[in-house]
């Protein structure tokens, strides 16, 4: 790209061939009208009637889901300013776990709102300041508006878990689930003071089809997929004492190359019956230890499973390290890295250790562990893709759970505390003085796209919905929300439709953040990408061969403009 000189004669070439720039009321277009159609993509799947995306990958493979994050990490976005929104997706995904949907459909609506004040000529840092307030103000009314719950109290847990999965898949059997969810999530938590604390990676989740979503269960134990390695290995043990080792059962190599010269068979002998003695030292430590059960994290020598079984030793090898740790919190083991510090004291305890048989493959069951600090969950479903939406039901309700372990304050769901807010909103933006008082307006207006979605995804008509929601919230009715499986303007507390309060704070920061940093963008350079070398080029064009990636002079053809819609 060049630009002409002031007397016009001398063109100063200042951004690269190829590289396109987009400025002003453009960029700000261009930039809007992709967050709105990354918007428009996720919701249609927000709430319990929402629709399913069918999404298919370059190697074929089918995901059917309705959870935002998962939608927008599976479709392949090219446009930045598109990828901004699968970026908050990401984040409120991973630090709450829920409101995915939600947030982007925030900030897409955001953006739109703020479209029509920029063709008012309000200028966008006008905008971003009164949205930057608004938001604040919004986290302020969500706060004095929630109720505050016991932490650990089990019915608030088992709502709140049944509400995140009443919009997936599995909603028909969100109440076992709830359940299995809500026990697991006890069992792993740590109280520090009156504070509780929770990490998601204590629970395992592990997943195979066939059976039904009922037919899913919680172990309090941890649940391996290897198999026991040797076929004269007990497959059950009872009152189990286990030892957990991540070095190997095998001869180390050496560092070096080495050479063993040998004249006569005997010298052969000699040294495998060196190598054999090696290996039943390292299997009497574990024997002398009292362990019943090994589990390795890496190889055991076929000499060394033959001394195991026969001493009545069941023994899984190549256990992940991260099941390893998860063993540990478990059972009570120590993970051991040198035999010679194996002794009883640092063995494990499990009431049984199974090999069972799942589906077609083999599964060893660590059960029964007392006072276990991380347990499993086996997930089961008609078909792998149930089995993979069941999955991510899951997580999003062990993070909700989190949530309100960590954060023990609850609002209602269904549209109620965003009608609430943007109602608290629209009042207080008349102190605003200026035009920030315009974007403050359209920030209560973008809070009403969430009850606005629900409204139109139920079947409902969404204007005389939301004008109904607005007179109950007027009148002082807080908890008035969209119960979407009845159809109506209820009293969500009564439906015991609840949510964490710190998955509506996330929604709101990474909303507000996303529109900000879009509406701020008044210039967009994109640099051409270089095409790719042809194979066996070396990484550069064969000699005189110009143009583009090795192409003939003239023949680049149209340079790939770096993913712009």
């Amino acid at each position: 790209m060049s630009l002409l000189s002031p007397k016009g004669n001398m063109p100063i070439v200042l951004l690269k061939e190829g590289t396109s720039e987009t400025k002003g009321r453009e960029a700000q277009r261009n930039n809007i009208a992709a967050a709105k159609i990354i918007a428009e993509i996720v919701q249609t799947s927000l709430g319990p009637r929402g629709m399913d995306k069918m999404l298919v990958d370059s190697l074929g493979d089918v995901t059917i889901t309705n959870d935002g994050a998962t939608i927008l990490k599976e479709i392949d976005v090219q446009h930045p300013a598109a990828k901004m929104l699968v970026e908050i997706a990401k984040t409120t995904d991973n630090e709450v776990g829920d409101g995915t949907t939600s947030a982007v459909v925030l900030a897409g609506s955001l953006l739109e709102n703020a479209e029509s004040l920029l063709t008012q000529d309000v200028h966008p840092t006008i905008i971003v300041d009164g949205y930057r307030k608004a938001a604040k103000k919004a986290k302020q009314y969500l706060q004095d508006i929630a109720d505050t719950v016991t932490a650990n109290d089990k019915p608030t847990l088992l709502k709140i878990a049944k509400t995140a999965m009443q919009t997936k898949l599995v909603s028909k059997d969100s109440g076992y689930l709830a359940e299995l969810v809500v026990k697991a999530v006890l069992a792993v938590a740590e109280k520090e003071g009156t504070n509780f604390s929770v990490d998601e990676d204590d629970i395992k989740v592990e997943k195979k089809a066939g059976g039904s979503v009922r037919d899913s269960v919680l172990i309090e134990g941890i649940v391996l997929d290897k198999e026991v390695i040797h076929a004269g290995m007990p497959k059950e043990v009872n009152d189990a004492k286990i030892a957990l080792i991540n070095n190997a059962l095998e001869i180390s190599k050496t560092e070096t190359d080495a050479k063993i010269n040998i004249s006569n068979p005997q010298q052969i002998k000699s040294f495998l019956d060196e190598e054999n003695k090696m290996l039943k030292s390292m299997v009497d430590k574990v024997i002398g230890s009292g362990a019943t059960v090994v589990l390795c994290q890496k190889g055991i020598d076929d000499m060394a499973q033959h001394y195991l079984a026969k001493a009545n030793i069941l023994a899984v090898r190549r256990v992940k390290e991260s099941d390893l740790t998860k063993l540990a919190k478990a059972t009570g083991a120590r993970i051991v890295t040198n035999l010679d510090d194996l002794f009883e004291k640092d063995l494990g305890f499990a009431e049984t250790v199974e090999e069972r048989k799942i589906e077609e493959d083999r599964w060893v069951f660590i059960e029964g562990c007392k006072h276990p600090k991380s347990v499993s969950l086996l997930l089961r479903g008609g078909s792998q893709r149930v089995v993979d939406e069941v999955e991510r039901s899951i997580h999003d309700a062990i993070m909700v759970v989190r949530d309100v372990m960590e954060v023990p304050s609850i609002v209602a769901g269904g549209g109620a505390p965003e009608t609430y807010v943007a109602t608290k909103i629209r009042s207080w933006s008349k102190s605003l003085e200026g035009r920030e008082q315009l974007a403050a307006e359209k920030f209560a207006d973008s809070l009403e796209s969430i009850p606005l979605a629900l409204a139109q995804n139920t079947g409902m008509d969404p204007i005389d919905t939301l004008a109904t929601l607005r007179s109950k919230q007027i009148k002082g009715e807080k908890w008035a929300g969209i119960d979407v499986l009845k159809a109506r303007v209820v009293n969500m507390k009564s439906s015991d439709i609840i949510e964490p309060l710190s998955v509506k704070h996330q929604v709101v920061s990474a909303a507000s953040e996303a529109a900000c940093m879009i509406l701020r963008i008044d210039d967009v350079i994109a640099v051409a990408k270089s095409a790719a070398p042809p194979p066996g080029a070396g990484g550069g064009a064969p000699p005189g061969m110009g143009g583009m990636g090795g192409m003939p002079p003239g023949m680049g053809g149209m340079p790939d403009m770096g993913g712009m819609m």
